[in-house]
């Protein structure tokens, strides 16, 4: 059997919606012709998207692992087939915070000159996975663990993706400018766990686990996004960790970042679906690659 376009959106549909009955009718299609299509596609795959034992509709394990990529697939279609973007198909890269820091303007220029036929578009999208996930964007700009052992999360989407590690950030703290943090020349963790640490739970890389055990914050303050971190630093509500793109990206007149020596770097990746979604993908990721090894003007 081939597998085509319906059989993706079937299956969305009844995972966005939670019941064939409501998939149907957003679909406008009958019952039973959806539950074969679905059924379709599980013989395709050889494998049970949905679990029809409870009386409520949910995915197995193995729709879970589909429902990115499904949603990626429709994405893409839909997005190749927009006539509203022939002949100036924008390439997507996405990130939740920070970008590449300093190299970030660097970047967008050098794309203008390498490639003007292409629009690339930078996008922050506050989600773990920058929109990757969700067929959002072409590729994404994430910070966390390479499934290596480095410490942080890991932030990709799963399998099917290409992960690239383009560099480790230093961490840094950031402190409230009038607080005697802010007097010192650098601090540690154990100086802030003194303190309310705000966290961005959404797309955010800071974890209790990043102190010892016997030393951990006794309070954390949850955040979701850069903007609200920022903004409860600055009005002493707490302090935070982040790394030094953000300090050169988020400049703000409350908050002091200071070097965090005893706190391990953070990785910063370059993540896409695998095949691209857009054939330009390869040449972004050398460009970015070369970019970054291109110490930036600070003139």
């Amino acid at each position: 059997m081939t597998v085509e376009l319906r059989h993706l959106r079937c299956f969305l549909a009844i995972a966005e919606e939670g019941g064939v009955t409501r998939a149907a009718r957003r679909l406008h299609v009958g019952q039973p012709a959806l539950s074969r299509t679905l059924r379709q596609l599980e013989t395709h795959l050889g494998v049970l998207l949905v679990d029809r034992s409870t009386h409520h509709l949910e995915l197995t394990p193995a729709g879970h692992a589909l429902l990115p990529r499904a949603r990626a697939a429709v994405a893409a279609v839909e997005a190749a087939l927009d006539p509203a973007t022939l002949g100036d198909w924008p390439l997507r890269l996405g990130h939740a915070w920070s970008a590449l820091g300093d190299h970030t303007t660097p970047l967008l220029r050098a794309w203008q000159r390498a490639r003007p036929d292409i629009p690339l578009e930078l996008l922050r999208i506050d989600e773990r996975t920058a929109g990757l996930s969700q067929g959002r964007v072409d590729a994404a700009l994430l910070r966390g663990g390479t499934g290596s052992g480095v410490q942080g999360d890991a932030p990709a989407p799963g399998k099917g993706f290409h992960v690239e590690l383009l560099m480790t950030e230093p961490r840094i703290a950031a402190v409230p400018a009038d607080s005697p943090l802010a007097a010192r020349e650098s601090v540690t963790l154990a100086d802030l766990a003194a303190h309310p640490v705000a966290v961005n739970t959404v797309s955010g890389s800071t974890r209790p686990e990043l102190w010892p055990p016997d030393a951990r914050p006794a309070a954390t303050l949850p955040v979701a996004n850069t903007d609200d971190w920022l903004a409860a630093i600055a009005a002493g509500r707490a302090v935070g960790v982040s790394v030094e793109s953000t300090a050169e990206v988020h400049r703000h007149p409350g908050v002091a970042y200071r070097p965090l020596p005893d706190a391990p770097g953070l990785p910063l990746l370059l993540v896409w679906p695998e095949p691209p979604t857009h054939p330009a993908v390869p040449a972004l990721a050398a460009l970015i690659r070369n970019v970054i090894n291109t110490p930036p003007d600070r003139t």
